[in-house]
């Protein structure tokens, strides 16, 4: 894959900066950035990269060199101007059937999120609306349009 373009990289590090300083400060687990890789299938491997991503506390395992096995408890992902609106579906698909609670799809383009869950109805929040973590990231809101200014 070639290189986020400016809009996708801070998106992606405004979500992923924004959920790791609010993990750290209520130690709720551990937030990773773009290009953490993610082992969700074995044999053949299906290695996996959100644009952000956070793992709750109590399944952590210690920090180690290579990439992570299993799903992130969030993920998050930032549409490209190239994305196709099936690819972002079976992506978000893809995590959700491998085990993540919510999928987080962000639009810069309008300043939106997507916000899918297992077991709820997708709900899209815009530039002036609160995301809410949930009780995955309890406390944790922010106005929509803050994480693409």
């Amino acid at each position: 894959m070639s290189p986020a373009g400016d809009w996708h990289g801070y998106a992606a590090l405004k979500f992923g900066g924004k959920i790791m300083a609010f993990c750290e400060e209520h130690d709720l687990g551990r937030a990773h950035g773009a290009e953490t890789g993610f082992i969700l299938e074995n044999g053949p491997d299906t290695l996996r990269a959100p644009d952000a991503s956070f793992i709750s506390k109590d399944r952590l395992k210690p920090l180690q060199h290579g990439f992570i096995k299993g799903s992130p408890d969030l993920a998050v992902e930032v549409v490209s101007p190239n994305d196709t609106t099936a690819e972002v579906e079976e992506k978000t698909q893809m995590w959700l059937d491998r085990g993540t609670h919510e999928v987080w799809v962000a639009y810069p383009k309008t300043k939106s999120v997507l916000i899918h869950g297992r077991e709820a109805e997708p709900i899209i929040l815009g530039p002036n609306d609160t995301l809410d973590g949930g009780p995955m990231l309890p406390g944790f809101t922010h106005r929509v349009g803050d994480f693409f200014e």
